[in-house]
């Protein structure tokens, strides 16, 4: 397949590494197939309603060290239930699907990237299932997509994660406190458990094991009764009891 143009976007929440991929996109793209690259502004609603940009060896030369996506990101604008409010206020859901394929087929791309997370790659899924060429890129800090061992980043979050536990430890110890630091990771627990066996933390709470409180209570007392009175605990987001 002759590859002469091609988009791109980025879908769901920001992370560290988007524009890394914008980046090696573009330039490979261009250097290596001389093609046009358009990307597609604010995820799938650019495609929607036709925002875009040309992307360039030049103006994507200096983005490496920049946070975020350079063509925006949304995490609410699904093309097949597109929620609007109409004049008088509610709430009306527009299946805009076919309007999104009229607009790359517009715009003459050969390929669209998607990157994004679970439910960003089930809409390119979708999509795909209608005759357009995508191709997937794994991109989520919760890590929790099949087919790849590490998603681009979740070493951030784990990072970021660390950071904060060196800092409750130094506190926990100092005022003999149980600090309880909760993560993000939507149903998945993989940045709870790196980060709480990175950072040294005693109590690790994650969706895949339900915990039992009265355990978590009978830790901190065996600590208090060993002579460590202080606790660190890092909680997934959808850590439930048993």
């Amino acid at each position: 397949m002759t590859l002469k143009r091609v988009g791109i976007l980025t879908g769901g929440g920001d992370c560290s590494g988007l524009n890394a991929v914008i980046r090696a996109i573009t330039r490979a793209a261009i250097i290596q197939h001389n093609a046009t690259v358009v990307g597609i502004e604010e995820g799938f609603d650019g495609l929607i309603f036709d925002r875009h940009q040309e992307l360039t060896v030049r103006n994507t030369r200096d983005i490496l060290p920049l946070g975020g996506t350079i063509i925006g990101t949304t995490n609410k604008g699904h093309p097949f239930e597109y929620r609007e409010r109409d004049e008088h206020g509610n709430i009306q859901v527009h299946d805009y699907s076919k309007k999104a394929i009229n607009n790359f087929k517009r715009l003459m791309l050969d390929c669209l990237f998607v990157v994004g997370g679970d439910g960003t790659l089930q809409i390119a899924n979708r999509f795909y299932e209608m005759g357009l060429p995508v191709i997937g890129i794994p991109k989520t800090i919760d890590n929790d997509l099949v087919g790849t061992d590490y998603s681009f980043g979740f070493h951030t979050a784990v990072q970021i994660a660390c950071d904060a536990l060196d800092r409750l430890q130094t506190t926990g110890r100092s005022h003999d406190r149980v600090m309880i630091l909760e993560l993000m990771g939507r149903d998945s627990g993989w940045i709870a458990l790196e980060s709480g066996i990175s950072g040294g933390a005693h109590v690790i709470l994650i969706p895949e094991i339900p915990y039992q409180l009265d355990k978590v209570i009978e830790k901190i007392r065996l600590r208090e009764a060993g002579g460590s009175p202080y606790t660190i605990i890092v909680v997934a987001e959808a850590a439930c009891e048993a």
